[in-house]
Formats: structure tokens, sequence, C-alpha cells
């Protein structure tokens, strides 16, 4: 049976459920969530979700939301992208430290500079946020010295929480050069056999707007 996910490219949130999937060997599929349009508030959505959030993951009668418990789901699966028997909990550090430091104010701050009206956008927020990535983004370029990745030998789930936001293109105060390590890195995952940007990945990109 094809696993679903419900999800939309321009998702940082989707993609850390996306990459995974597509780099399990599991058989899955996409299903655009329109939601710049409203899709994720209508009764049909809140239904499967009433959270109102993308991804929601559909695997025969298993409903999943949250990115972490899809990542979650899927290592138990298949066995892959947890680390080795050691590593659990730090893999598990790594994705709750995304989620509060790096993944939700990024999501905010690239959505604030780039999908607002130019009018609209909240400078001052917009520079807080700024000023709590930096930080972030300093504490894992220095954990990523010296490693290829954040946990162990290979990918896990710890890099595909961290890297969600930071392939896309649009600005919002992240530039790899600037980070050496996380650059590094970012190839490193990029260079994954079957990896796919999430615009390639996910249906749904600002140009399909345009």
């Amino acid at each position: 049976m094809t696993i679903k996910l419900h999800c939309f490219g321009e998702s940082g949130n989707s993609y850390k459920a996306a990459l995974p999937l597509e780099l399990s060997g599991l058989d899955w599929s996409p299903v655009k969530v329109d939601f710049f349009g409203g899709a994720a508030r209508t009764p049909e959505f809140r239904a499967v979700n009433p959270m109102g959030e993308a991804p929601v993951m559909i695997d025969g009668d298993i409903v999943l939301t949250q990115s972490g418990a899809i990542q979650q789901y899927i290592t138990d699966k298949t066995g892959k992208f947890g680390g080795g028997a050691a590593d659990k909990y730090e893999v598990l550090r790594w994705v709750l430290w995304d989620n509060h430091k790096l993944s939700s104010v990024a999501g905010m701050t690239r959505f604030l500079m780039n999908f607002l009206p130019a009018e609209k956008r909240p400078l001052e927020v917009i520079g807080f946020s700024q000023g709590r990535l930096a930080a972030a983004y300093s504490v894992l370029n220095s954990h990523l010295e010296g490693r290829d990745f954040i946990v162990g030998d290979g990918v896990t789930n710890a890099d595909f929480s961290c890297c969600s936001y930071l392939y896309y293109p649009e600005p919002f105060g992240f530039e790899r050069k600037d980070f050496p390590h996380i650059d590094r890195w970012l190839d490193n995952i990029a260079a994954l056999p079957g990896w796919k940007h999430p615009y390639d990945l996910m249906p749904g990109s600002p140009a399909d707007r345009a």
C-alpha cells in the first residue's frame, strides 16, 4: 500500500518527512495541500488533522502528523535513520532542538519575509528572529566541525530535521558561505543517492503562484 504524505513544496516541515520517505525506499506519494489557497483550514482537512498543519502521513489506518513523529515511524518501519543503538537519544535531542531553536524560527522568518506583502512585513519581529537564528546557526556550525553528519557516521533524523529550511532559495537571513561547516554538511546530504530539493520532491512552489 502506498503511503500518502499530504504536503506542499514551500513547507520545510513537510520536507522533514518527505526526504526520509524518499530516501528510505518506501512506496510513497505526495498529496498537495494548497496551503496558500486555504486548504488546511477547510473542514475536510481538519477532519484529518485538527491542528490544520502539514505534513500529514497516511499509511493504511495509521494517520500521523508532526514531522518528528513521521520520521520516527519511518525509522521504526525500515530500521533506517535512527543511528546506532547508543545514538537514539542524541538524535532525539537534535530533533527537539531543531523544532524549538531552528526550523520553527526559520519557517516563520522566511514566511514573513517572502510570503507576506512588503507593506505587511513586521520588520522588528524579523530582525529579532534573525538574531535568534544567527545564534542557532552558530551552534549547529560549531557542532558540525569535523563531522559529516550531526550524529554518528551516517544520516539520521537529526539531519533531516535541521536541514529542512536551509535548502530553500528565498532569503531569510541564512547565507551558506557564512557557516562553512553547515555548508559542507548540506552538500553531504545533497550527495545522498535519491536526494531531491524540496521544490522537486513535493508539489507546490512560489513559481506556481507567480
